[in-house]
């Protein structure tokens, strides 16, 4: 099955307690299509009454689940881990048609996200405490960990599989119930995830979807209910922190991966064709739409002509169109919006005197298509090296020392990802200790991992996701303490 024909119209709708059920009202609302702005489908537009049922369900589905065997979770994580790799095919095409990547991308965001279900289906069964006699004797100290209840997950639409699996995952493995909300844009991957995992034999209950049109209401009423023990979301900073600020009435658990402004450093003794290659990846995943996503280019003068015009020459020849066409290399951004933001960007950036290299327009016709595009001579304080651009536009700005390339970088309020161009093993030291970001990438341009931990600091948030690290924030700590005869 490809396309839309891999989900069944009975999943188009709302999952809640392990059935597919219409939405309160029977409302519905259409997802479209980047490529065109047609119609794809409709699925079921929840009610906040709709959100209450599904963390009714959650709540009734805690208890059991959370003291199922570990081994047991990681099983039914096994197992849904085998059945998207055996549909791989169909989930590539889906996400192509709603998000717009092409479906080679959309492949590997399948193979990307499904590693969280592998991985945590492994670390299911190595959630431990500790056991130790206390330092002045006389009894013995004993912790346990346990799953954190009933949580709430708001998903992106850029990964609608990933941003998914990331938080799932986890959650499975730790023994925590759930409801999903993904994206508005973008939520037929998370219902096919949704009927695989219930295929892999996820008690009722465990996971409940629902998709909204009303995500503030559904939230707000969510998090003012005190069963609810924890919010794990992605999206923008301003968004994060109404939710954070929902969040401290309840005291509920909290994990933001939110904005991102990634510095791509290239410093003058890198090996300027192996930077070119980081920067495509780290530019052009998602066509730019990533909160990894390298969002000003840092290149030392000496060889900022260089790269630029070379990284011109790769970007340029990067052919536009819909996702599922064979040669496709670039698909269309989420909507108009996106493309009116990215275009307004670079017109700001050409007024300030950045110089366009290639690229630099949207295309005549339909859809939601930007050109790739490369600018030199982009001034430091110019407002496309601040804002994220969420596009496939690379702004090269020159600097002279190191120094002035660590300021630079760091003088931003986010703290997601970086990246560093530098045969210098000192000078990567340096950058690890000096520079304000969550992850960077050394001679790379992809710091993602399933087994890494995924996050950021000052305004892109805080907690991680992936990892040895990602379990732990779906677990409580009990201390117990015994006496020792």
């Amino acid at each position: 099955m490809t396309g839309l024909e891999f989900l069944a119209p009975e999943h188009r709708n709302l999952f809640i307690g392990g059935e597919w059920r219409d939405a309160d009202g029977g409302e519905r609302f259409d997802v479209l299509d980047p490529a065109d702005g047609s119609v794809l489908a409709d699925v079921a537009d929840a009610s906040v009454a709709d959100s209450v049922e599904a963390l009714d369900a959650a709540v009734g589905a805690q208890a059991a689940w959370g003291r199922t065997p570990p081994r047991e979770r990681g099983e039914i994580l096994r197992r849904a881990f085998e059945l998207i790799a055996s549909r791989a095919d169909g989930f590539a095409t889906l996400m192509s048609l709603e998000m717009g990547k092409t479906v080679a991308e959309a492949k590997g965001e399948v193979s990307y996200g499904n590693e969280f279900f592998r991985w945590y289906s492994e670390e299911a069964v190595r959630i431990h405490g500790r056991w130790m006699q206390a330092p002045a004797g006389g009894s013995r100290l004993l912790t346990i960990k346990k799953p954190v209840g009933p949580c709430l997950f708001v998903t992106p639409w850029n990964f609608p599989l990933a941003m998914g699996t990331r938080k799932i995952g986890p959650a499975i493995a730790a023994g925590c119930t759930m409801v999903v909300k993904p994206a508005a844009q973008t939520p037929l991957t998370m219902l096919a995830l949704a009927a695989v995992l219930a295929e892999a034999g996820l008690p009722d209950g465990v996971l409940n979807v629902v998709t909204t049109k009303r995500a503030g209401k559904v939230s707000e009423a969510l998090q003012a209910d005190d069963r609810l023990r924890k919010i794990s979301f992605t999206g923008s900073t301003g968004i994060g922190k109404v939710l954070v600020r929902q969040s401290a009435d309840q005291l509920q658990r909290v994990s933001m991966e939110l904005g991102g402004n990634a510095p791509f450093l290239v410093f003058e003794d890198a090996d300027v064709d192996a930077a070119v290659d980081g920067a495509m990846i780290a530019k052009m995943r998602n066509m730019g739409e990533a909160c990894t996503a390298a969002n000003r280019f840092l290149v030392h003068s000496s060889v900022a002509e260089e790269f630029g015009h070379k990284l011109a020459d790769r970007m340029g020849a990067l052919k536009l169109g819909r996702g599922q066409e064979t040669g496709v290399d670039v698909g269309p951004l989420i909507d108009e919006n996106a493309v009116e933001s990215v275009g307004q960007l670079v017109t700001d950036a050409v007024h300030d005197g950045a110089k366009v290299v290639v690229g630099g327009s949207a295309p005549d016709g339909p859809g939601y298509f930007y050109e790739p595009t490369v600018l030199l001579d982009v001034p430091a304080d110019s407002a496309i090296n601040s804002e994220e651009i969420f596009g496939p536009v690379a702004p090269i700005t020159a600097f002279d020392t190191e120094e002035q390339a660590i300021e630079r970088a760091n003088a931003t309020e986010y703290g997601l990802a970086s990246y560093v161009y530098t045969r210098d093993l000192a000078r990567t030291i340096r950058m690890a200790e000096s520079l304000e970001f969550g992850m960077i990438g050394v001679n790379t341009g992809l710091v993602s991992n399933p087994a890494a931990p995924f996050g950021g600091v000052k305004q892109s948030g805080f907690g991680r996701e992936g990892g040895f690290e990602g379990i732990e924030e779906y677990l409580d700590t009990t201390y117990v303490s015994l006496p020792a005869d």
